[in-house]
């Protein structure tokens, strides 16, 4: 015998379908940009229909050096030298230092173009002769180097007056370049035993050397030098000596 269960009919409220009631709509991401309809370029996540399919750059063209150089290839015969660009003259730095080294027969005209590339490797010889001897005196060369520029440019001025015309670049390269029988004083001096009768004898030498040169330079390059021979000397054997001192003591 079965039993009968009485069911409630559903009623839907759409008049039947069940689709177009309320429904729940489910989470989407805050931001989803369209996928790119180009398959071509699948790393790209917006649509970059309306932009053409490949952009091309045109490469910048560079000229070639010379005529003659064919291919595309530089052509650099025509540079200069790299000391040359930087102003260094090794010949005529050779030409002065040669002149120095004679002191009876120094040539002036060498000179006239003032530099400071010789006057540069003389000092640093000095400290590095310096530095052997076990002083270390790269500081107090340059400073006593600038000072006594400064020392000889006031008083040759101030001996020639109005007429003076030697300028404190000139000044310095010629005391710089009259350093070598200094720096050769400190090379021998490695190889003499300090304190001793030798060491003060050539020390007188070289100091008589340097001051020479440098007051010969000072009198043919400088108007008004020759009626101040003596002073000039004079000037220019304190600053000599003061660097020999550096050598003996």
């Amino acid at each position: 015998m079965s039993k009968e269960f009485n069911v409630p009919p559903v009623i839907f409220p759409s008049g039947g379908n069940p689709n177009t009631g309320p429904q729940r709509r489910l989470p989407t991401a805050p931001f989803q940009p369209p996928r790119s309809s180009n398959p071509g370029i699948p790393f790209m996540s917006f649509d970059i229909g309306s932009s053409p399919a490949s952009t091309s750059f045109s490469t910048p063209q560079f000229g070639t050096i010379g005529a003659g150089s064919g291919g595309g290839s530089a052509n650099f015969d025509d540079e200069l030298p790299l000391l040359e660009e930087l102003g260094i003259n090794t010949k005529q730095i050779w030409n002065k230092t040669a002149s120095i080294l004679n002191p009876f027969r120094v040539k002036a005209d060498l000179h006239e173009d003032a530099d400071l590339s010789g006057p540069f490797l003389f000092l640093m010889a000095f400290g590095l002769f310096q530095l052997l001897a076990g002083k270390l005196h790269f500081g107090i060369i340059l400073g006593w180097v600038t000072v006594a520029s400064l020392f000889l440019y006031v008083v040759f001025n101030m001996l020639a007056g109005r007429n003076g015309n030697l300028d404190l670049y000139r000044c310095l390269s010629l005391i710089g370049y009259c350093m070598l029988p200094i720096v050769i004083l400190s090379a021998i001096a490695l190889f003499v035993p300090q304190g001793g009768l030798v060491i003060f004898v050539m020390m007188g030498i070289f100091v008589i050397w340097s001051t020479r040169v440098c007051t010969r330079l000072l009198v043919e390059l400088a108007s008004c030098g020759d009626e101040h021979r003596g002073l000039i000397a004079y000037a220019c054997f304190l600053i000599y000596m003061l660097f020999s001192l550096l050598v003996v003591f």
